[in-house]
């Protein structure tokens, strides 16, 4: 790479990547904005798209290990996720740990490395949850808790280097639409965590009864309407 700047001049070339259609889209596209408001030269970079050279640059929301040779285009390359790692790597971190009753979340920004979720972690902070959040506001609160690792990382004096993770670990698999599916001898109270991640559209909850299948979306009502 050539032409990369001393860390605390400014503009630095930061790329904000997501890898997919993505929830979170619009907080990277957000941290792009406010990246470019601080001084820096600040890119979006969507499914598809070509990663340049620069400084930084966010994984965010990705979904693929990024090869080796795209991460030699940026001095640091970081990611997000949603647990305490080395405990709940791989996917939907933030929805597995809801649907296990977990209200407090912890987020780390770490080096992204060759190993899904293995690098070192830089930060660890926790987004906190009342229990009564459905999908869309827990990814608000989630997207604007990477926002801010995000800007913390470029408000450094100097780039922070990361601490090794610890072996082993747990890992979440992929979810599916199977994994929104609820059971009619349960109450409702029971299965609340699950209902309250799923996606009415993408990913809508659903149950089996007498011959057939029916799908249940939920939403909040507004005051007025009870």
């Amino acid at each position: 790479m050539t032409g990369i700047l001393s860390w605390w001049e400014q503009p630095r070339r930061v790329s904000v990547v997501v890898d997919n259609d993505s929830w979170v889209t619009p907080y990277c596209q957000e941290l792009v904005r406010q990246i470019s408001t601080n001084g820096d030269d600040a890119c979006f970079v969507g499914p598809g798209e070509t990663v340049s050279e620069g400084d930084v640059a966010f994984y965010f929301g990705c979904i693929k290990i990024t090869p080796p040779e795209v991460l030699t285009r940026h001095r640091r390359n970081l990611v997000a996720h949603a647990s305490n790692l080395p405990d709940g790597k791989g996917f939907s971190p933030l929805t597995w740990q809801i649907i296990e009753g977990h209200n407090e979340i912890p987020i780390c920004l770490i080096e992204a490395t060759g190993e899904v979720d293995a690098g070192p972690v830089i930060y660890r902070d926790v987004v906190n949850f009342n229990g009564h959040e459905l999908l869309p506001e827990l990814q608000a609160k989630l997207g604007q808790a990477q926002v801010d690792l995000a800007l913390r990382f470029l408000a450094e004096a100097h780039p922070p280097d990361g601490q090794q993770q610890s072996r082993g670990g747990s890992i979440y698999p992929r979810r599916n639409p199977s994994n929104s599916e609820l059971d009619v001898d349960i109450p409702i109270s029971e299965q609340f965590d699950l209902l309250r991640t799923v996606d009415n559209n993408r990913y809508p909850a659903f149950f089996d009864l007498r011959g057939h299948r029916y799908k249940l979306t939920i939403e909040k009502m507004d005051e007025d309407e009870t």
